[in-house]
């Protein structure tokens, strides 16, 4: 695992970013100015987008970066792992504080299912979990600072 690290600038005491390597924290630096704005929601939204090569790959069809709206239906698409559902779930909920793909089903077993795949356990057992952590570190800095 390669440690690459960014200072957060907006805070008054400096927080070192810790990315998972030069591709995550070159994607965090290109695109969180290309959001409205760079905000706590957008920060933890752009840092999770950028963990892997598919999610880095396919950002614009997981968000609209020009309304800043999600786009859940990028769950659906055909180039979805389990790793880049879990990256893209974490964003989501971060960002929308919620789980906005449950919406993407009317079957009421099937949004419950859904839902599921939001849980702390689902989310973070994964080689990801220390960087999920970063994100909400990002999202909440208020709290885990």
């Amino acid at each position: 695992m390669s440690m690459s690290t960014a200072t957060g600038a907006r805070n008054k005491e400096a927080y070192t970013i810790i990315f998972k390597d030069k591709q995550h924290k070159d994607f965090y630096m290109e695109f969180l100015p290309r959001c409205r704005y760079q905000d706590v929601y957008h920060k933890a939204l752009v840092y999770c987008l950028g963990l892997s090569r598919d999610t880095r790959a396919n950002a614009r069809q997981i968000y609209d970066f020009e309304t800043g709206n999600v786009k859940p239906e990028c769950l659906q698409a055909g180039w979805l792992t389990s790793g880049s559902g879990r990256i893209i779930r974490m964003a989501f909920n971060l960002y929308c504080n919620g789980t906005p793909s449950v919406y993407d089903y009317e079957d009421g077993e099937e949004q419950l299912e859904e839902c599921q795949y939001y849980t702390a356990e689902d989310l973070f057992c994964c080689e990801n979990a220390v960087y999920f952590w970063e994100a909400v570190k990002l999202r909440y800095p208020e709290y885990t600072r």
